[in-house]
C-alpha cells in the first residue's frame, strides 16, 4: 500500500511542449533551445544535488532510490534528451550549409552522437516511468506520454540512418498510442496536445512508406493501423494492460480547473484545433460568450415590429452596461486568440511545414486563424451596434420627458438636441464599417456568394444610416443644402444594400452564429420611411429660414464703416432725407434749417410744390453765420461732430 503523499504526475509530451513553444523552436532556433536546456539542467542538478562535483574532477553522481525520486528527476533526463536532440538538430542543419562544406562530414557524425544520447536519456526517463508505475506511484498516462516521446526520439534515429522499416515501426506505434491518449482524453487541451504530435510525426511516417515503396503511402491512418496492431506488444510491454487502466482511470480524477471547449462549426462542418495553445484561449472566448448570453443582451436578435417595439419597456442604463462589459470581455478573449493565432500562421510559414494539414482537406491553422478574426470583427460590430442603439435610446428617452410634463415651462426644451449626440453616432457608424470592410476581403467570406452578398449588403446599409445622421448634424448650423445633399447619398446606398440583399435567397448572417447584424425587408422600408420625412422637414426649415437661399441671409443690416468717417468731414441735410422718406421733420430742426432761407422767401410754400422739388431739386443754401454761432459753425465740419 503506497502512501498518497507519494504520488507523482509527470507529463512529458506537455512539458517538452511548452518548453519548446516558449523558447525558439516555434521558429526552428535550435541552439537558443538547446542553450535553455542547458541552464535548466544545471538548475535542476543544483536543486536536487546531484552534481558531478567541482572543479575538474568528476564525481559520478549517486544513484537515487525509488522512494526517493521527485518530480526534478523526471525533468533532469526529459531535458538532457532535449538538449542532445536539439544539438543533433543544430548540427545538421550547419552541415547543409555551403560554407561548411569542408567539415560537413564531422557536423554530421557529431550530430548521430547526439542523436544516439538523446535516444539513451530517453530510454532512462521511459524506465523509470516504468518502475514507479510497478509500484503505483505513477499513472497509465504519464507512462504512455513517455513511451510516446521515448518511440518518437528513436523513430527519427533510424529515420536519419535510414532504417526506414524500423523508424516506420516505431513511428506508427507511437502514432497508435498518440491516437488512444487523444481518444481517452478528459480535457480539449490534452486532446490538441496528443493531436498536435500525431501531426508533427504524420509526414515521417508517410516518408518512411515511401522510402519503403508501399503504394498507398499517402495513407497514414492505415498505415499506422497496420503496423501498430502488429508490433505494439512486442515494443511496448503490457500494452494491453495500460490501455484498459487508462480507460479506467478516464473520469476518475477529478479535473475541474480544466475546462472543454465545444466543437467549432463553420457552415455545419467541424473546425479542428490541433493546438494546445489555441484551446486555452478558446475555451476564454466561449466563457466569453456565456456570459454573453446569461447577460441578456438583444442586439443579435432579428429586427422586430413596430407594434412590439412600441410594447417593449425601454432598456436601462445598467443592462446596456452590463451588455458592453460582456462584449468587452469576450473582445479581449478574442483578441488573444487572433495574437496566437497570427503567430502560430507566421511560424508556420517561416518555417515551411505542413502540421496539421498532412490530411487532405483538414483544415489547417490558416482557417482557424481567419475563423478568430471574423467572429472578433463580429463581436466588435454587436458591441458597436449596443452603443448606437443605448444613446439613441437615452435621447429619445431624454427628450419625450419634456412632454410628459403639464408645466409649459419644460417645452421649450424639448426642440433642442445635444449636439454631441449625432457626431458620436457618426463615430460608432464608422468603426462598424472598418469592420465591415475588414471582413469583406476574408477568405471564408470570400469563398461564399452568399456570406460576401450578405457582408456587402451590411456595407450599403450602414452607409445609408450613416450618411442619414451625418445630415442630422448639419440642421443645428443651418446648413440645409448639405444636409440634403447627404439625404440624396443615404437613398442611393440604401437603393445599392436592396439590390445586394436582393441576389441571395438566403441570410447567412442572419441565420449563423453569431448573427450578429440582423437585416431584414422591413428595415429598409423604415429607413426609406425615415429618409423621406427628414427630406420634407429639412426643405421646410429651409423655406422657413431664409427662403431657399444658397447664401447666408443676414437678417441684421450692418452700416458700412465708412459712413461714420464721411460724417466727420460733410454737413449732411437731415431735412432734405426726412422729406424724400416721407416724414415729417421735428419742428425744432425745421426752424434751425430755415433760419438761414427766410431772405429768400416770405412766403410759404404749398405742400403741393413737394413733389416738384423731388424732380428738380433746389441748391441748398448756404448756412448763416448769424444763425448758427458764427466762425465756429463754419468750421465744425473740420473738427468733429457735435
Amino acid at each position: 500500500m503506497t502512501d498518497s503523499p507519494k504520488t507523482l504526475s509527470f507529463r512529458a509530451l506537455q512539458l517538452a511542449n511548452e518548453q519548446r513553444t516558449l523558447y525558439g523552436l516555434r521558429y526552428h532556433d535550435h541552439e537558443r533551445y538547446r542553450k535553455h536546456c542547458a541552464n535548466r539542467t544545471h538548475r535542476l542538478r543544483s536543486t536536487l544535488k546531484v552534481t558531478h562535483g567541482r572543479g575538474r574532477e568528476f564525481k559520478k553522481s549517486p544513484v537515487v532510490t525509488q522512494d526517493k525520486i521527485q518530480d526534478g528527476h523526471f525533468q533532469l533526463l526529459l531535458f538532457q534528451a532535449e538538449r542532445a536532440w536539439s544539438y543533433a538538430q543544430e548540427l545538421l542543419s550547419l552541415s547543409a550549409l555551403p560554407e561548411n562544406a569542408s567539415k560537413a562530414s564531422a557536423l554530421r557524425h557529431n550530430a548521430t552522437g547526439r542523436f544516439r544520447r538523446a535516444v539513451h536519456w530517453a530510454a532512462q526517463l521511459l524506465s523509470q516511468c516504468q518502475a514507479l508505475y510497478d509500484v503505483g506511484r505513477l499513472g497509465a498516462e504519464n507512462v504512455f506520454e513517455t513511451t510516446a516521446y521515448m518511440l518518437i526520439l528513436s523513430g527519427r534515429f533510424l529515420r536519419y540512418r535510414d532504417e526506414f522499416e524500423d523508424a516506420l515501426i516505431q513511428l506508427s506505434v507511437a502514432r497508435g498510442i498518440l491516437d488512444e491518449l487523444a481518444e481517452r482524453a478528459e480535457t480539449s487541451r490534452d486532446q490538441a496536445l496528443a493531436t498536435y504530435f500525431a501531426d508533427e510525426i504524420g509526414p515521417e511516417i508517410r516518408y518512411c512508406a515511401h522510402e519503403l515503396g508501399q503504394a498507398k503511402a499517402y495513407d497514414v491512418d492505415n498505415i499506422v493501423r497496420e503496423q501498430s496492431a502488429k508490433h505494439r506488444s512486442q515494443i511496448v510491454d503490457g500494452y494491453d494492460t495500460l490501455v484498459q487502466k487508462l480507460r479506467n482511470e478516464a473520469g476518475v480524477e477529478s479535473k475541474d480547473n480544466q475546462r472543454k471547449l465545444r466543437a467549432l462549426l463553420w457552415e455545419g462542418e467541424p473546425i479542428p484545433v490541433r493546438n494546445p495553445e489555441l484551446v486555452d484561449v478558446l475555451v476564454k472566448v466561449q466563457e466569453g460568450e456565456v456570459r454573453l448570453r446569461e447577460g441578456g443582451v438583444e442586439v443579435s436578435k432579428p429586427a422586430q415590429t413596430e407594434q412590439e417595439k412600441k410594447k417593449r419597456k425601454p432598456a436601462k442604463g445598467g443592462k446596456a452596461k452590463r451588455g458592453v462589459a460582456a462584449y468587452d470581455s469576450i473582445l479581449l478573449a478574442l483578441s488573444d486568440a487572433e495574437d496566437v493565432a497570427r503567430k502560430l500562421v507566421e511560424a508556420q510559414n517561416a518555417s515551411g511545414s505542413t502540421i496539421g494539414s498532412s490530411a487532405p482537406g483538414v483544415r489547417d491553422v490558416h482557417f482557424v486563424h481567419v475563423f478568430i478574426v471574423y467572429h472578433l470583427l463580429a463581436r466588435r460590430i454587436q458591441r458597436d451596434s449596443l452603443l448606437i442603439s443605448t444613446i439613441l435610446t437615452q435621447s429619445a428617452q431624454a427628450s419625450r420627458r419634456p412632454h410628459e410634463s403639464k408645466t409649459t415651462s419644460f417645452r421649450s426644451q424639448m426642440e433642442p438636441v445635444d449636439t454631441r449626440l449625432y457626431p458620436a453616432v457618426v463615430k460608432l457608424f464608422d468603426t462598424i464599417l472598418q469592420s465591415l470592410n475588414q471582413m469583406r476581403p476574408l477568405s471564408i467570406v470570400d469563398d461564399s456568394p452568399d456570406l460576401a452578398a450578405a457582408v456587402d449588403s451590411r456595407i450599403s446599409f450602414t452607409n445609408a444610416r450613416r450618411c442619414r445622421y451625418l445630415a442630422l448634424t448639419y440642421v443645428p448650423v443651418k446648413k440645409y443644402g448639405e444636409a440634403l445633399a447627404l439625404l440624396q447619398r443615404s437613398n442611393i446606398h440604401l437603393r445599392e444594400a436592396r439590390s445586394a440583399s436582393s441576389t441571395t435567397n438566403t441570410d447567412p448572417i442572419s441565420n449563423g452564429d453569431p448573427a450578429f447584424f440582423p437585416l431584414a425587408s422591413e428595415d429598409f422600408d423604415q429607413l426609406d420611411k425615415e429618409l423621406t420625412m427628414d427630406s420634407t422637414r429639412f426643405k421646410n426649415d429651409w423655406f422657413a429660414y431664409n427662403g431657399g437661399s444658397l447664401s447666408a441671409d443676414n437678417k441684421e443690416y450692418k452700416k458700412p464703416l465708412f459712413f461714420d468717417v464721411a460724417l466727420n468731414y460733410v454737413q449732411l441735410d437731415m431735412d432734405r432725407l426726412q422729406e424724400r422718406a416721407g416724414k415729417r421733420p421735428h419742428p425744432a430742426i425745421l426752424a434751425s434749417a430755415l433760419a438761414g432761407a427766410e431772405e429768400l422767401t416770405t412766403d410759404k410754400r404749398p405742400a403741393a410744390k413737394a413733389k416738384a422739388e423731388e424732380i428738380q431739386r433746389p441748391e441748398t443754401p448756404e448756412p448763416s453765420a448769424t444763425a448758427n454761432g458764427g466762425l465756429s459753425a463754419l468750421l465744425g465740419g473740420w473738427w468733429g461732430r457735435r
